[in-house]
């Protein structure tokens, strides 16, 4: 773990410049903040019947047209015209500051800020819109200030537009207000509709306008500028979908409550940061840290016991019908087939501890070792329990035998989607964990929502997720949530906020058509600019020897190269560990899960994608590609040029294919400098990972 003290930034250099305050009541003319930089520069502007509105513009071009700003709200009133300006503020910020772990040790936070102080001439009621401008794209907020006027309010509609200026291709899955596990499509905005997409409704998923879709979505002009739009900060508020009107026109769609409200507030009330990521190459987008710096910085405390590790469990085993969540098996469930041995027993826990500690693993997980599983799917209200364990799974046994051996256990809570259950329990859970010595829970919410009618994505699990975390905080608990509010960079304010998944992880190559290789050159593009995903990588058993029919598509090459690519500082090598008898099995005990430095070497959305990453003096590469066969070219240029270096390679063979021969995987070692070029030869749905160490 880095070296850094309780506050998160302990080399921060902060200053700040140029503030300056302007009233204009009555005006409606342009007020513009530019971009450090000097290329993107965002205009607000009032419209004649004093409607808020921004536009920008990136070097000479236009790229988001005049776009509108507001809301309705819960007594009908259209809080989006007859607004004047009442004040500006401008202020220029700059810092550097280092995370406590992530993909690099250093992140330089640097903007340009105006806040416009909007007063409706009637009503007199306020509102405040922040835009930053950073070099790598905008972010802005609405803030509701304490006024007489508003107090306890619901937003019944946001209509931010993000208003492009042609028919970008872009790269999108459903708004779906219960799931992000889809498959990306790849259209022009005009062609963007659900009709494209495996989306079919049941309890838990929910799609309520065709042209929807969720965010991050990441977009290409023909100029070949790159945008992606997400959100910052959410931390109680409903998630942003966006719906296609008008041409190449998003306007915002927020998922509800039961009741139809979309945002229940108080005043004073700010929203989470609008963003807009922009780029001239795809790669740029994968280095951006303007959803991170749009958080607030870490809060105060002691965070000496998060640790970011390599874990393996008994979980692949149940995707792969070789047992059972559940003790027992009653008709409905989803915990397993009648019959199946139950997976999660003392004897196999130890297998996979010991195996741990042989091979530089820290942390074991355990699928189904708590009272419930039996129900799931079936009749979940109530029935899980989060604190005792089926008979055959000695809980305090395990945690012993693991510290033992240098090793611990991950924690499991799956909810079933039974909210109003696992809310009531939570604090006495985690305090429970805290006193036996587990520090990562792996959450799941996968059902539908209790109470009846709440989505995963409403502001309800907003709330949720974010009590969970900070209760998760108070008691030393890392979280890893999956069917989780997507990530939104919390994890600067919230360091134990580790990694999620909110994506189509591994699992669905075990009882569906799967992933197919494009998909995870897509993720870095477009999910994974939220944040960490928990994607399950490391199989190597790609033909999944006891499901026929069923595979990974993918080489183990490819499944090495992912575990540099997909970055989580919670990392799983997720297969049965008997698969692990292979000599590319190194490159995993290798492998860290927190990096000091991150390098994008070659960049295609939905191609290829070739990222290194330091940790210390040794350097990590991973490369993968789609169905294509590729050969790609790595300058090792970001080398000690003063320094020689060996270079342990894992490759696919000349005749690898994720279809036909997925599963050789050739290891060579040659000694490289700063001015070697490599080439990387990929099969198709395959992939290179390099260790780069110092001789």
């Amino acid at each position: 773990m880095k070296n850094r003290n309780i506050f998160w930034a302990s080399f921060s250099f902060i200053v700040l410049i140029q503030l300056t305050s302007l009233t204009i009541f009555g005006e409606n003319f342009p007020s513009e903040v530019k971009s450090p930089n000097g290329k993107i520069i965002v205009s607000f502007q009032l419209t004649n019947t004093g409607q808020p509105t921004y536009e920008i513009h990136y070097v000479d071009h236009m790229v988001i047209q005049q776009s509108r700003l507001g809301f309705v709200i819960d007594d009908g009133f259209n809080f989006a015209n007859n607004f004047v300006i009442s004040e500006t503020n401008k202020r220029s910020f700059s810092e550097d500051w280092g995370p406590l772990w992530g993909e690099r040790n250093s992140i330089q936070n640097e903007f340009n800020e105006i806040v416009i102080g909007l007063t409706q001439a009637e009503s007199n009621r306020k509102l405040n819109v922040i835009f930053r401008a950073f070099d790598d794209g905008i972010g802005f907020r609405y803030e509701f200030p304490e006024q007489e006027e508003l107090n306890n309010f619901k937003i019944m509609d946001e209509l931010t537009e993000f208003n492009f200026t042609g028919d970008h291709k872009c790269w999108w899955i459903p708004g779906d207000h219960d799931s992000y596990e889809y498959t990306y499509q790849t259209t022009k905005i005009s062609e963007i509709d659900i009709s494209k997409t495996e989306y079919s409704p049941r309890g838990d998923r929910f799609v309520s306008n065709p042209k929807s879709v969720n965010t991050p979505i990441t977009l290409e002009s023909e100029e070949g500028i790159y945008f992606s739009i997400h959100e910052a900060d959410l931390t109680d508020y409903a998630d942003m979908t966006l719906v296609v009107k008008d041409k190449y026109n998003f306007e915002t769609d927020l998922v509800p409550w039961a009741d139809g409200t979309k945002v229940k507030a108080v005043t004073p009330f700010k929203t989470p940061w609008r963003t807009i990521q922009i780029a001239d190459r795809a790669a740029d987008l994968l280095t951006s840290t303007l959803i991170l710096n749009l958080n607030e910085p870490v809060v105060e405390g002691d965070f000496s016991w998060i640790e970011p590790i390599k874990y393996i469990g008994i979980w692949w085993e149940m995707h792969i019908d070789k047992s059972s969540w559940a003790r027992t098996y009653i008709e409905g469930s989803w915990s397993g087939k009648d019959g199946l041995p139950h997976g999660a027993t003392t004897e196999n826990a130890k297998r996979y501890i010991d195996f741990a500690a042989e091979n530089n693993i820290k942390g074991v997980l355990a699928e189904g070792w708590n009272t419930g599983w039996e129900y799931w799917g079936a009749d979940t209200t109530g029935f899980f329990d989060f604190v005792t364990p089926y008979e055959d799974y000695d809980l305090h046994g395990l945690i012993n035998y693991a510290k033992e051996k240098g090793v611990e256990i991950v924690g499991h809570n799956e909810t079933g989607g039974d909210v109003e259950n696992y809310d009531s329990r939570v604090e006495d859970v985690f305090k429970f964990y805290n006193s036996i010595g587990i520090r990562a829970v792996k959450t799941g919410y996968a059902g539908a929502i209790r109470p009846v009618g709440e989505r995963h994505h409403g502001q309800y699990m907003v709330r949720h997720y974010q009590k969970v975390l900070e209760v998760a905080l108070k008691y030393h608990i890392m979280i890893d949530a999956h069917e989780p509010i997507k990530d939104t960079g919390l994890r600067r304010t919230y360091p134990n906020m580790m990694t999620r998944e909110g994506a189509k992880g591994m699992e669905w190559n075990a009882w569906s058509a799967g992933n197919l290789p494009e998909h995870t050159t897509i993720l870095p593009f477009t999910r994974m600019l939220g944040g960490p995903m928990d994607y399950t990588p490391g199989i190597f058993d790609i033909s999944i020897d006891s499901k026929e029919g069923f595979s990974v598509h993918s080489t183990i090459a490819n499944q090495l190269a992912l575990m540099v690519v997909l970055y989580s500082p919670l990392q799983m090598a997720a297969d049965l560990v008997e698969n692990y008898d292979h000599p590319a099995f190194q490159f995993i005990r290798d492998v860290p899960t927190d990096w000091d430095e991150t390098i994008i070497n070659n960049a295609a959305i939905g191609d290829y994608v070739t990222i290194s990453r330091r940790r210390g003096n040794d350097w990590f590469v991973g490369s993968i590609t789609d169905e294509n066969e590729r050969v790609l070219e790595l300058s090792l240029d970001f080398l000690d040029k003063e320094k020689s270096y060996t270079a342990v390679i894992y490759k696919d063979a000349a005749d690898s294919h994720y279809e036909i021969n997925p599963e050789v995987c050739e290891i060579e070692s040659v000694k490289v400098s700063s001015d070697t070029v490599l080439e990387l030869r990929l099969a198709p749905g395959g992939g290179q990972s390099i260790m780069i160490t110092e001789d």
